[in-house]
């Protein structure tokens, strides 16, 4: 009894909080007087200069595709926003791409969040929030009318409050087991086609492995397997086709193998003594720069092929972890190591995290986290989504937002007590994501005249791969 009691005060404190911000609250879009360039150029800084065109030249494709890489423009803005008070270990960039299957170790295929670059302690609000303006967002890129992307909120913000209800009841060590799997939504999916999309799914998965890869992205050179060029999207850091101006440290200075392989052993460290003993079973071919996803462009990103004694492949991606867009509006502990800082942060949040998850620093003292490449691992292709697609997304989006946040934070049964049982919350958050899409249309069209007149320079992946072509 003792324990039904807790429960119900830990409900009765969060419900409470809505006398301090109630829940009509949030649907306030915060700071948004400031233009949006200087921001995305504090967001460029540090990364390797010929790709930051690349990266404006993706953003300009589309408002959504701004929305995705200007995730420091709305945690900017959510600093000027109520919030209840609960702080967890948040997404901190939480869209509707940024969800998405893998496998786990066992091999099950598992929906989650797949994205964690910006992870830090914040306000749980701050996810809804984004993930709720990216649906607007993507319901008006693909001419969906006003009531359907309303309707597509209201479920994703409701499915979030279902299923954190049902979390506030669990136990702790029954709220870390569960998970998402695909044979799960097919089981639960009550539509044919949903069913179809499911399977497709599923099947794309099961194809994207390191073997279907290797003939992809490398070819035999001897004795020896070699990432093949195919800039800029994929390059060698001192081949002749690189993307790294002559005074870039890694260009200038040269990185010596012994060092490569010193960043390697203190990345090994970092994982289970299980892992390490996997890992020693393979050598390293080769080790080339790979630019991934839309407000990653810039940043260092590197891909390792390793094979083991049969010749079978392993492909390990670096990427480079730079403070927390969160951590840079909202007041946060300390960081040590951005890549630590990923790591811990996705391994909190994640259902099952990938095998070789781990973090090192680069030879000049940036902070790097690693991870398989492409194993299993695909993302929703939310551009061919009709409206009911687009809006039962959303609810498994929400679900897995919620049982995110219930690991990562404990905080459960509060969160449950403020969201209550009734439909503010989702009123709210229809008004608030309208709101912000309206905003990310303003500061899409301010983006796209910078670049018509001069102020950025935003180049598509054709028009510098057009560099290279002789």
């Amino acid at each position: 009894m003792e324990h039904v009691a807790d429960l119900k005060d830990r409900r009765a404190r969060g419900r409470a909080l809505r006398q301090v911000v109630p829940r009509r609250a949030h649907d306030a879009i915060g700071n948004v007087r400031r233009d949006p360039v200087p921001l995305l150029e504090t967001s460029s800084a540090g990364r390797v200069e010929r790709l930051v065109p690349l990266r404006y030249g993706r953003m300009i494709q589309s408002p959504f595709a701004f929305f995705r890489g200007s995730a420091i423009v709305q945690a900017h803005d959510l600093a000027g926003t109520p919030t209840s008070g609960m702080t967890i270990q948040i997404c901190g960039d939480c869209h509707l791409a940024n969800f998405g299957g893998f496998a786990t170790p066992e091999r099950a295929l598992l929906f989650d969040l797949n994205d964690f670059d910006e992870t830090s302690p914040g306000p749980w609000e701050w996810d809804l929030k984004r993930l709720t303006a990216s649906m607007v967002v993507a319901a008006r890129h693909l001419r969906h009318d006003k009531t359907a992307a309303d309707n597509m909120v209201f479920e994703l913000v409701n499915s979030y409050r279902d299923r954190m209800a049902l979390y506030a009841e669990m136990g702790v060590l029954e709220t870390w087991y569960d998970r998402i799997t695909f044979d799960r939504l097919l089981a639960e999916a009550a539509s044919p086609d949903v069913q179809k999309q499911i399977r497709r799914a599923m099947e794309r998965a099961a194809a994207r492995t390191h073997e279907t890869l290797l003939p992809k992205l490398s070819a035999r050179a001897g004795h020896r397997w070699r990432i093949l060029d195919a800039p800029p999207a994929l390059f060698h850091v001192t081949g002749r086709q690189t993307l790294f101006s002559e005074d870039d440290d890694w260009l200038k200075t040269g990185i010596a193998a012994d060092v490569i392989a010193r960043c390697f052993g203190d990345y090994a460290s970092t994982l289970a003594a299980d892992r390490q003993e996997l890992l020693s079973h393979f050598t390293v071919q080769d080790i080339a720069f790979k630019v991934v996803g839309v407000g990653s462009v810039g940043t260092r990103c590197l891909i390792q092929l390793l094979v083991d004694s049969h010749d079978k492949p392993l492909f390990l991606q670096f990427k480079e972890a730079t403070k927390s867009v969160v951590a840079r509006y909202f007041k946060s502990p300390a960081v040590t190591h951005e890549g630590r800082r990923v790591v811990e942060g996705q391994r909190l949040m994640q259902a099952a995290s990938d095998l070789f998850l781990g973090w090192t620093k680069g030879p000049f003292g940036r902070h790097f986290y690693a991870r398989q490449l492409r194993d299993m691992k695909f993302s929703a292709d939310i551009e061919l989504m009709d409206t009911a697609l687009l809006t039962g997304y959303g609810r498994v989006c929400g679900r897995a937002l919620a049982r995110a946040h219930a690991k990562a934070g404990g905080l459960a049964p509060e969160i449950s007590g403020y969201l209550g049982a009734s439909d503010r919350m989702a009123e709210a958050m229809i008004g608030y994501a309208n709101s912000y899409a309206d905003q990310v249309d303003r500061d899409y069209e301010a983006f796209v005249a910078a670049c018509r007149a001069g102020r950025i320079e935003a180049r598509t992946d054709a028009d510098m791969a057009a560099d290279f072509q002789v």
